[in-house]
């Protein structure tokens, strides 16, 4: 992001942690293979970066890549994940919800019809969606640009799943069965459920 929109979210992730004294580092509490808390910078193209798979039966257009800035494995955060993505012209989020983590999305451009709870609405470049846990969301890019968003969950977890289904940026992408796709759901329904 440029200019004032990054600022702004370094500046929301600083004042949770300053205000959440149970924010500071707990490596006694940690799962194992969590590496300790590490301060970071990162510049927009750094980060674990991450290409979507496609799973079999799949139409529409293609999903975009993602980048984990900080998570567990990268930083150590034990209380959050920060990450970017890119959603293509057409592209969806489908109607999903998380049962145990909070979520903002900030959209840095574009336009999306948002659904959350019971409404729907036309966002546009700088909104901000805040997303209570185990509230339903679905994000559809209805403009002809790429948006560019950042998210950030209020606990570990998700992210797994996001790995789960993709693969490292440069790695072979071989799509996923559909029994593949419904084993990770299972797997993760602790993290994530779809409609």
């Amino acid at each position: 992001m440029q200019s004032v929109r990054m600022p702004i979210l370094f500046c929301l992730i600083l004042f949770w942690n300053n205000n959440h004294p149970t924010a500071v580092a707990d490596t006694d509490n940690q799962p194992t293979g969590v590496a300790k808390p590490t301060p970071l910078i990162r510049e927009k193209n750094e980060g674990e970066r991450r290409e979507w798979r496609v799973v079999e039966g799949f139409v529409g257009p293609p999903m975009e890549g993602f980048a984990l800035k900080i998570d567990p494995q990268n930083g150590g955060s034990s209380h959050l994940v920060f990450g970017t993505e890119d959603m293509a012209p057409g592209g969806k989020i489908e109607m999903h919800k998380h049962p145990g983590s909070d979520e903002i999305l900030f959209l840095e451009n574009g336009t999306a019809r948002v659904s959350l709870g019971d409404s729907s609405r036309d966002v546009h470049g700088e909104a901000t969606v805040f997303i209570p846990a185990n509230t339903w969301i679905s994000v559809t890019n209805i403009g002809s640009e790429v948006i560019h968003f950042a998210f950030i969950f209020s606990a570990p977890g998700f992210e797994e799943f996001m790995r789960a289904e993709s693969v490292r940026e440069g790695e072979r992408n071989a799509p996923l069965s559909k029994a593949e796709d419904e084993e990770i759901m299972r797997n993760h329904s602790h993290a994530v459920i779809y409609k």
